[in-house]
């Protein structure tokens, strides 16, 4: 079990959340303008994003970002350091973006997801995603194929988790 805790992601979380996406993700890894973007629309009244960092130690763990759109959301990133692998951390940072998901009014939220990451895609199902295509040659440059990914009705999936927001 993870001791980490979630918190709202800063601008000041930017440089190590980069230095674990560069190491997670080293041929597609988010840049700096990426997630400075998408932290700017995430406060506010008029907030569209959500991003968590998961800390443990005083250390950047984990972190996950969700975007909403009219009543749609996607989960735009989730990463999990490799030596918290198992410890329950991913579906954390997972349920807190479902949170926010319904939070928005979303009623239904995608992903994408590398065909590759089967571990990725188990924590996914675990929690009711279904598979529904495939984004041929999404991640670049690699040219590796996504899995999409739908959950109807995010509400349901974060009930009666015993976890905090």
């Amino acid at each position: 079990m993870t001791t980490a805790v979630l918190r709202e992601m800063r601008w000041w979380d930017i440089e190590p959340v980069l230095e674990l996406e560069k190491d997670l993700f080293p041929e597609d890894a988010w840049s700096r303008g990426m997630f400075w973007s998408d932290l700017a629309h995430a406060r506010g009244a008029d907030a569209t994003r959500r991003y968590v960092v998961a800390e443990d130690a005083g250390r950047i763990v984990g972190y996950g970002g969700l975007a909403a759109a009219g009543d749609s959301g996607d989960v735009q990133t989730i990463a999990v350091a490799r030596e918290q692998w198992g410890t329950g951390l991913g579906a954390l940072i997972l349920t807190e973006l479902l949170r926010a998901a319904t939070a928005f009014e979303c009623v239904e939220v995608l992903l994408e997801c590398r065909v590759d990451n089967v571990r990725a895609q188990k924590l996914y199902e675990r929690f009711g995603f279904e598979p529904i295509g495939f984004r041929r040659g999404y991640y670049q440059p690699g040219n590796v194929d996504a899995l999409v990914m739908r959950l109807n009705d995010p509400s349901t999936s974060v009930q009666g988790t015993g976890i905090n927001g």
